[in-house]
């Protein structure tokens, strides 16, 4: 198969890919730790004990490795090194989110070298020569980044459903993918296998998107594109979800993936269990004086109750009370309906847009954590009505009540508020099938950032529900194909 000279030259850079985007945000940490290095050989030592003010240079060496390697840390964890892969503005602030992560750290260390609580202003100002370092280099590191890589061409291959939900997604990155070109699946394998094929060596695509086929249609056409190493991008079914997480066994001589019947084995839930009382006690604690300050807001604004109990679901579809500050009107439900919050919802008073903007809404969950009913991550509970109204169109969705429900979980991290009920449930699967401790512990500090970023507090749109109806209508008309969607 024949490539444009063009392709066959981004194909070289692909190679490298890797090592430039390294390389670009390795800039950024360097300087970072400049910044870091040039305050602490000029102010911040003689701020701590008067023994340090003669420390050895190897000692200076140590102390800025230190801070580089903890920044280096939370700047892989928070995202802040996957230039070319998050947008700008997300790669800038996940960035800040891990440098204030790092310094927060590192000011604790300086503290307890000097028996006391350092001085602050030298941090602070040190943190605004990061930030500005930070907003500067990443913003030139963007746009040399992708003046290497421009856009990826993709060729989506479809089916009956409406391609608008799969288009606008990968619209909203404009400048890492543009669609040029669609099929649908109905034109058959040998004809998509030619289309793809002219598209490709002409250099009108680079990459080739299966969307909402079925697998008896995608396993051809994934084969015919990894045997001639074209690049594909898949929109799993929930068994591939299911399956990426599957342990591999060598038992025989043919390779086996084995899922088993329980999701948490007997220390991962001792140990999970541990961690929520822990973390629960001491949030508590930390979080008393903004409880406080928070019941007394929704309390003097409307007069109206200060806590909102909803029955919810959680592991095995057990139910039980949420607990929240009340952050909508207390007849916002007097007709007795449930309804998700939508986008502009008039039933949100102007304390709740607050308390939902930050958070802060959530706190009581701690007591429902540690009453055992829910846990720091996990499942988001939904309420019975609205999963009903969900297993109607999937009845996989009870798959995530296979594990306690979660203050935050994955689909809260890698979603947002309005990502669709399936995708959620594809999310979720994802942790309850990779579960381990650590992944729980990332997950927690991973929340941080999501808590300041907008798009995780948004509405949802009033069609969902509709749009899953029309999900139902095509899953019966799969099932009568024998076709899984």
């Amino acid at each position: 198969m024949s490539v444009s000279t063009n392709e066959k030259k981004l194909r070289k850079l692909e190679s490298f890919k890797r090592l430039i985007n390294l390389g670009l945000t390795a800039g950024c940490i360097a300087l970072e730790i400049a910044a870091f290095a040039y305050n602490w050989l000029t102010n911040f030592q003689f701020s701590v004990v008067e023994q340090l003010r003669n420390f050895w240079f190897k000692g200076h060496l140590l102390e800025i490795a230190i801070y580089g390697i903890i920044l280096f840390f939370f700047s892989q964890m928070y995202g802040g090194m996957r230039l070319g892969y998050l947008k700008n503005s997300e790669i800038i602030f996940s960035q800040i989110v891990a440098t204030i992560m790092a310094n927060v750290l590192i000011y604790g260390e300086l503290s307890v070298m000097a028996f006391q609580l350092f001085v602050p202003k030298v941090f602070l100002m040190m943190m605004a020569e990061q930030a500005a370092i930070i907003i500067v280099y990443l913003n030139v590191a963007n746009k040399v980044y992708r003046s290497i890589f421009p856009p990826r061409k993709l060729l989506l291959i479809h089916g009956d459903r409406p391609v608008d939900n799969i288009c606008s997604k990968f619209e909203s990155r404009s400048d890492k993918y543009v669609i040029t070109g669609m099929l649908h699946v109905s034109e058959g394998f040998e004809k998509l296998c030619s289309s793809i094929t002219k598209a490709y060596e002409a250099g009108e695509c680079n990459a080739v998107v299966l969307g909402d086929i079925s697998v008896e249609e995608r396993s051809p056409l994934l084969k015919f594109c990894y045997g001639r190493s074209i690049r594909v991008y898949l929109l799993p079914k929930i068994t591939d979800v299911i399956l990426a997480g599957a342990e591999e066994l060598h038992v025989f001589d043919s390779p086996m993936l084995l899922t088993r019947e329980y999701s948490l084995t007997v220390e991962q839930r001792f140990c999970k269990r541990l961690i929520d009382i822990i973390c629960a006690v001491v949030l508590l604690v930390i979080t008393s004086p903004i409880m406080l300050l928070t019941a007394l807001a929704v309390k003097l604004y409307d007069g109206g109750p200060v806590l909102y109990k909803q029955v919810r679901c959680t592991r095995n579809m057990r139910k039980f009370y949420i607990m929240k500050f009340r952050s909508m009107r207390p007849d916002a439900e007097q007709d007795g309906v449930a309804r998700l919050a939508q986008k502009g919802d008039d039933r949100i008073t102007p304390v709740g847009k607050f308390i939902r903007k930050c958070r802060i809404d959530e706190l009581p969950q701690l007591f429902n954590i540690l009453r055992g009913d829910m846990s720091f991550i996990g499942p988001r509970p939904e309420r019975p009505e609205i999963i009903e109204q969900y297993l109607e169109v999937m009845p996989e969705f009870a798959f995530r009540t296979k594990v306690r429900a979660g203050l935050a979980g994955f689909a809260q991290v890698y979603g947002k508020y309005n990502t669709s009920p399936y995708d959620k449930l594809k999310l979720d699967l994802t942790y309850i099938e990779n579960y381990s401790v650590w992944l729980d512990i990332k997950l927690m500090m991973l929340t941080i950032k999501v808590l300041f970023w907008p798009d995780s507090t948004e509405g949802v749109e009033t069609e969902q529900i509709t749009a899953l109806r029309e999900e139902r209508r095509l899953k019966e008309q799969a099932d009568q194909s024998g076709k899984e969607i």
